[in-house]
């Protein structure tokens, strides 16, 4: 079986193995407090091109947005997100269970944009019976967007301009963060986005790492206190270095990116390809993920040798399904799947 269904089906990179295996049997502080987890904060402040960010280091996704959330937010205070977005639908009401609503917006292409964050914080703030509900204060996007679309620069400035003017926190959920920055169309960059959000954190494990994402925040009104919130939460590691090793081993001589690209180039083939066999691309990406759009009967035969993901039924004979690639994808498994789609169809 050939697997497209994710981008963490393999383990890590092997220079961040060999890195490990090297380092095994130093002696450091524990919880984020030793050397590596000391440089690779300062390296990622580098590459941010800021002095003033703080930057934590926790294992996933979920455990980085529930408590990057709860610590924002006061308790009658709500997220707003695209109804996509994945604290909406793939985090099993982890910030929910934390006691914050998130409000899902409709956006069929899976991003917000800053009219529709105004228009969500007017339907609140207009209604005379306002304090009976959940206040607004944060607006959570992913770049890229669960279904694979990227933020430009200007859409990305109008949100953070909106956010500040309404007094939101803008926080960017980055678990794939690497994809979107090397897709071909970004204009987007590190410097960029810290420097138009409060918090986001830049996704190792689905980018080459065992484990892990390292978060950043620069809004100054969500340091206090966080280590506390990191605890409480059960994100405080305490064999930390092994976070500041892998984001080490990404970032010192740009790994993390050359990563990003290979996945890209895969997926934009498996797009391209299905394109020209006149397959529906209901939504264009040109990230790690691909949405297809086929005959049942061909995704069937499919089934037998490759996994994806199951998006929606489109018709009574048709599905549009995922194809994933990974940092550790192998050309010859996209040729192959290539091969039999255009046999199959």
């Amino acid at each position: 079986m050939i697997l497209f269904n994710c981008d963490y089906s393999e383990g890590a990179h092997a220079d961040i193995l060999r890195k490990l295996a090297e380092t095994n049997m130093e002696q450091t502080a524990g919880y984020g407090e030793d050397p590596y987890c000391e440089k690779a904060r300062d390296l990622i402040a580098t590459l941010c091109h800021r002095d003033d960010l703080d930057i934590h280091f926790l294992v996933g996704g979920t455990q980085t947005n529930f408590t990057t959330i709860a610590a924002a937010l006061r308790p009658h205070q709500c997220v707003l997100c695209s109804d996509s977005g994945h604290i909406n639908v793939h985090e099993s009401g982890a910030v929910e269970s934390c006691g914050h609503k998130v409000c899902g917006i409709p956006s069929p292409n899976g991003k917000l944009t800053a009219q529709q964050i105004d228009e969500a914080w007017h339907a609140h703030w207009d209604d005379e019976t306002h304090e009976h509900m959940p206040q607004p204060k944060m607006v959570y996007i992913s770049f890229p967007t669960e279904l694979g679309t990227i933020y430009s620069r200007r859409e990305l400035q109008e949100i953070s301009d909106m956010c500040r003017y309404r007094n939101l926190y803008l926080y960017i959920d980055g678990a794939r963060l690497g994809y979107g920055l090397c897709d071909k169309d970004s204009d987007l960059d590190l410097p960029m986005i810290a420097s138009l959000c409060d918090a986001f954190y830049i996704g190792g494990t689905k980018v080459g790492a065992l484990f892990g994402e390292a978060l950043i925040l620069r809004n100054d009104d969500l340091k206090t206190d966080f280590r506390y919130i990191i605890k409480q939460k059960g994100g405080r590691l305490a064999k930390g270095r092994l976070l500041g090793i892998q984001f080490l081993e990404l970032f010192r001589d740009g790994l993390y990116f050359r990563l990003a690209t290979h996945a890209n180039r895969l997926a934009v083939m498996i797009r391209d390809a299905c394109r020209a066999k006149g397959l529906p691309i209901p939504v264009f990406s040109g990230t790690n993920q691909q949405f297809i759009t086929m005959p049942d009967e061909v995704l069937d035969e499919l089934r037998k040798k490759y996994g994806f993901a199951y998006l929606r039924r489109e018709d009574a004979a048709h599905s549009t399904v995922r194809f994933c690639t990974s940092w550790a994808t192998r050309e010859e498994d996209v040729l192959e799947l290539l091969a039999d789609i255009d046999r199959l169809c």
